[in-house]
């Protein structure tokens, strides 16, 4: 189902500026973005994935990732396709490089579907827009957001970040929390590896932490593109000036996937960057490392909060009022 965007401005001879993401794309009569998703229709730009799932499922809420955010807890998780990075090391490319071509898998389901769908199931805390990039579907997230809040569901978005302030802003009003995808804190590598830039991804997460919503951090080590150790101490010193000390980072093991061959990141190096990353942040946890202990500790007492075994998370340390069972601290607001 197609349905006029949000984020536009009409231009002469037919064609269309898009505004929702940097990069501002200027569509002629029936072209689309770098996103594949978003058409210019005889001078009107339309979404071509409103309503079209690509994946449905309830997921643990660790697998967002998110580990600070009503942990424990199972949310439904959809996405549809397209994105508006070209990511060659992408892990869900088979979804998010591609656009709207009526012969790949999809399912429609209408924002008050998907709502009655996350409030039949049983223990299920809300709705996470996630899968392919969130962005590009701006008003299907947006439409299925405001519903499930008025609902009394949470809402979460996986984001690469990609995104112009004005409509991030009027999310903000209907995400609860966000997972964010901070993949270098070097502008060459967003450049050359993901075509986009690092500086809007910034300015998005000033602008959700200005907003007080909840917030982790992803960074995707990959071997002699991203894992130097000087640009690494750089953007973890920075997400702790800026977003804060407490900011939760997830440092994921990179495996080959897509266009990118390099060799799986090596477990040294994992251990190495997560030991950079603990000199200036609080909470710093390791994906793809099963081996690893993923436990969430009190910082003032050393009290075991949240026990993690893969995706099986029992809250062991923190009471009702989110506070820690020994030393009565406070750690979360949602529990």
């Amino acid at each position: 189902m197609t349905q006029e965007a949000s984020w536009y401005n009409p231009l002469p001879n037919g064609s269309v500026q898009c505004t929702l993401c940097p990069h501002m794309c200027i569509l002629a009569d029936g072209k689309t973005g770098i996103c594949r998703v978003r058409v210019n229709n005889q001078g009107i730009l339309h979404s071509e994935v409103f309503g079209f799932v690509s994946a449905i499922n309830f997921d643990p809420v660790e697998k967002k990732p998110l580990y600070h955010f009503y942990p424990g807890s199972t949310i439904l998780s959809i996405g549809t396709y397209g994105c508006n990075l070209r990511c060659f090391f992408c892990q869900n490319c088979t979804i998010s490089q591609t656009g709207a071509d009526p012969e790949l898998p999809r399912t429609y389901f209408t924002p008050e579907q998907i709502v009655k769908s996350a409030l039949n199931h049983s223990g299920n805390i809300g709705i996470a827009f996630t899968y392919n990039e969130p962005i590009v579907w701006f008003e299907y997230m947006y439409e299925t957001a405001k519903l499930a809040k008025q609902a009394g569901l949470v809402t979460v978005m996986v984001s690469n970040g990609f995104i112009n302030p004005e409509p991030l802003k009027a999310l903000l009003e209907v995400i609860d929390a966000f997972s964010i995808d901070l993949k270098s804190f070097n502008n060459d590598f967003y450049s050359k590896v993901t075509s986009s830039k690092l500086e809007p991804v910034k300015e998005t997460l000033k602008q959700i932490k200005a907003a007080d919503k909840h917030v982790e951090i992803v960074n995707l080590v990959i071997p002699g593109l991203n894992d130097d150790d000087d640009v690494f101490t750089e953007m973890v010193k920075w997400i702790s000036k800026e977003i804060g000390k407490d900011t939760v980072l997830h440092i994921s093991r990179y495996f080959p996937s897509y266009k990118l061959v390099t060799e799986a990141t090596p477990k040294a190096v994992m251990s190495r960057v997560k030991r950079i990353a603990e000199k200036h942040l609080r909470y710093v946890y390791t994906g793809n490392m099963y081996a690893d202990s993923n436990d969430t500790n009190c910082q003032f007492c050393n009290n075991t909060l949240i026990s993690r075994q893969l995706y099986e998370t029992r809250v062991v340390g923190i009471n009702i009022e989110g506070k820690c069972t020994q030393c009565g601290n406070f750690f979360l607001k949602k529990t």
